[in-house]
């Protein structure tokens, strides 16, 4: 891309972004009030869950950072902490319409329901959010849609064009994750009219993004170090433990704030989450002993990570045992999947699908096994574990197709990968100028080699 098309497509972007701020400032929306007073602790909580959940997308970001080689650090680190601004602005304008307007149909919200946050106000929802303002609900959600589709930069991580995956995330986030939403949480959507159970966002954040990162791997291709079968080697393990541990923090309020309250519910997800995520991270590295291999700090961390996406979406429906249970078969099989993973030609290159896909799908089918109520376990009745699978090919078939074909649009828009000499000097200095290594930015490129 030549200097002159940089700058026509970033003029065009920043027209767009000075048209939108103009319309959130003229739009004309209502903002009800509350009127009646709302319990102070359940909105600390809810305030204090908010936080926790947007400090996931950080810790993603150093997760990611840490596993990734030293010369595509920043991009990667960046990939992530972006998603706070751009999804932010998506959210605003039209995302929280679409995820939860009035529904059309039980598959979209209606564009204008919520548009810029029209109708959404310190007022409770009568169905939504009736024990705190609507506007923290709206603000709780933005989270999960933010942190969404910096899951998926894992798998094409050194080899994406920054303004490429951007546009991705927009088209994403508004025609994947919106419906998404409102399929499974909406109280008018079909699945969750269907009896589909997601307490926290199993179906709708993981298995999402891991459908989504496995696309993104097939249509960007395999790296040249990837071709050459390098060995992948995390560049700083310290990072990687750091973002787990933010991770793990967080989660805490991605899964008992998805209670929407103070309560005995957010207490059994909270400790259902911790449990799983321990039994998981233990479960990795004895599997990895029992096939003779060295307990490894990144290994513990995926197993960590793959435990908090199974427990998402049982953390409320489940009991304590089960929880555990849940942790350890998707850590066993995230393991083997991973090891699946790479003996095949796919090259996503921080294992997001059988980590954050696989461990999505096994929590998936599992709160459908060991649900409290309606459960395999407990009624003996397969009906809600065939309402999950169907559910699942359905999410399956959509979060594939839909984003194999808008990564396909995004790349006649602008191309995804970044150029093979762009490649070999890694994305930090070809894409943002910056580098981590010595001389900070600007470094020259032969300290990379």
């Amino acid at each position: 891309m030549t200097v002159q098309q940089k700058k026509k497509y970033g003029t065009v972007a920043f027209s767009i972004f000075i048209i939108l701020t103009l319309l959130c400032c003229f739009w004309p929306s209502v903002h009800p009030e509350n009127t009646e007073p709302f319990d102070t602790g359940t909105l600390a909580w809810m305030l204090s869950a908010s936080g926790l959940v947007l400090l996931m997308t950080p810790g993603l970001s150093f997760f990611y950072g840490g596993m990734i080689s030293p010369k595509n650090i920043i991009s990667t680190m960046l990939q992530s902490f972006v998603a706070l601004g751009v999804v932010s602005i998506l959210w605003y304008v039209v995302g929280f319409s679409l995820a939860f307007g009035d529904s059309i149909g039980g598959i979209i919200g209606n564009p204008l329901s919520f548009a810029f946050f029209n109708n959404v106000g310190t007022a409770a929802h009568p169905s939504m959010a009736t024990s705190i303002p609507f506007i923290l609900f709206a603000a709780f959600q933005l989270k999960f849609a933010i942190i969404t589709p910096a899951l998926i930069t894992g798998s094409f991580a050194e080899r994406v064009r920054f303004w490429g995956y951007l546009i991705f995330v927009c088209l994403f986030s508004l025609l994947i994750y919106a419906p998404l939403a409102h399929w499974t949480w909406h109280p008018e959507g079909f699945l969750f009219k269907m009896g589909v159970l997601d307490f926290a966002g199993g179906t709708v954040v993981h298995i999402s993004a891991g459908f989504a990162a496995l696309a993104g791997a097939m249509v960007l291709g395999r790296r040249k170090s990837h071709l050459n079968n390098h060995e992948h080697k995390p560049s700083n393990i310290p990072y990687v433990l750091l973002g787990t541990g933010l991770l793990w923090f967080g989660w805490f309020g991605f899964n008992a704030g998805s209670a929407l309250d103070a309560n005995t519910l957010a207490v059994t997800a909270f400790i259902n989450t911790h449990m799983a995520s321990a039994a998981a991270m233990m479960a990795w590295i004895l599997l990895d002993a029992a096939k003779g291999r060295k307990a490894t700090a990144i290994g513990a961390c995926i197993g960590a990570v793959v435990g908090l996406v199974a427990i998402t979406p049982a953390a409320g429906f489940v009991s304590f045992g089960p929880a555990i249970f849940i942790g350890l078969a998707a850590s066993i099989i995230s393991n083997y999947a991973v090891h699946w993973k790479n003996k095949s030609s796919i090259d996503d290159t921080l294992d997001v699908f059988p980590c954050h896909g696989v461990g999505g799908i096994v929590g998936m089918v599992l709160t459908a096994v060991f649900a409290k109520e309606g459960g395999l376990v407990t009624t003996g009745n397969p009906d809600l574990l065939l309402k999950h699978l169907l559910a699942l090919v359905i999410v399956s078939v959509f979060t594939f197709g839909g984003s194999y074909m808008l990564l396909k649009l995004t790349n006649i828009i602008i191309p995804l990968r970044v150029k093979p000499e762009d490649e070999e000097d890694g994305l930090d200095i070809s894409q943002h100028h910056e580098s981590v290594f010595e001389g900070g930015m600007f470094a020259p490129v032969s300290a990379h080699k």
